[in-house]
């Protein structure tokens, strides 16, 4: 019988690319493709582009991913969620942080850890960054169906020169002195997110979620955040199941992704 699509592994197929616009966009295009009659062909889950050059990379709030052509990782991931509900999204948005995390350790060592929501700093300085784009549909009964997620990722590699508009950035070679090849590294990527994600489908979240909170950036520290005008000096305490930030200072707040900014 054959297997369900979620144990498909995720890197197969691996599309390499030599330039894109995005290769967010370019699986968005296959997923398309793919509800077109006749045309099945195209994407599925675990398919992954991997791009030597993206000239319109996508960031968090519609930012730009700036990244030197052929020095660094862009790679985009195609999820079937399968069991997760629409609820979940911070459930597969952690498993992704944690394989980054997990990836990351490796090369650079304990001093890796992911700033909530999902981006990948070493010390005091971001080193990759994750785009998840949802694709819902409707359902019977009115309710949402989350069909796919494209999981974006983005990594610092072999780049040491970045435009001066990004505050603090650091590759791995920047940490390490040696330089990388980018598209076997992303296929590395690839093998660790297949194992963390899974272990989400078939355990549950709770490793995950484990796994998530003790690498933290800033955990247990005093942090400035602001939400409007209002510049605060919370400690990070932890984050709730569902993705919400933990702070305590006078009282104890939770906070969702884009409520708050960090201030570094």
């Amino acid at each position: 019988m054959p297997q369900p699509l979620f144990i498909k592994p995720i890197g197969s197929p691996f599309i390499e690319l030599q330039s894109v616009d995005s290769t967010n966009n370019y699986a968005r295009q296959q997923i398309h493709a793919a509800s077109l009659p006749d045309r099945q062909d195209f994407a599925q889950h675990g398919m992954a582009v991997f791009a030597h050059e993206q000239v319109a990379g996508k960031g968090q709030r519609g930012k730009v991913w700036a990244s030197e052509k052929g020095a660094n990782i862009a790679l985009s991931i195609v999820i079937k969620p399968a069991s997760l509900r629409l609820m979940q999204q911070f459930q597969l948005s952690a498993c992704v942080a944690v394989a980054i995390h997990n990836f990351f350790v490796k090369y650079a060592g304990d001093e890796t850890k992911i700033k909530w929501p999902n981006d990948l700093y070493w010390q005091d300085r971001k080193a990759g960054g994750i785009l998840i784009e949802n694709i819902v549909g409707s359902t019977a009964s009115g309710n949402g169906s989350w069909d796919w997620a494209i999981v974006g990722i983005g990594i610092n590699i072999n780049q040491v020169i970045f435009p001066s508009f990004l505050p603090n950035p650091v590759s791995l070679r920047q940490i390490t002195g040696k330089r990388f090849d980018p598209l076997e590294l992303a296929k590395e990527i690839c093998g660790e997110l297949d194992t963390c994600f899974q272990q989400l489908i078939r355990e549950g979240f709770d490793d995950i979620y484990a796994a998530y909170t003790s690498a933290m950036y800033k955990r247990n520290e005093k942090v400035k955040l602001k939400k409007g005008n209002r510049l605060f000096e919370p400690v990070i305490k932890s984050v709730t199941p569902a993705g919400r930030l933990i702070v305590q200072h006078a009282i104890e707040e939770e906070f969702d992704f884009g409520e708050v900014e960090w201030v570094l």
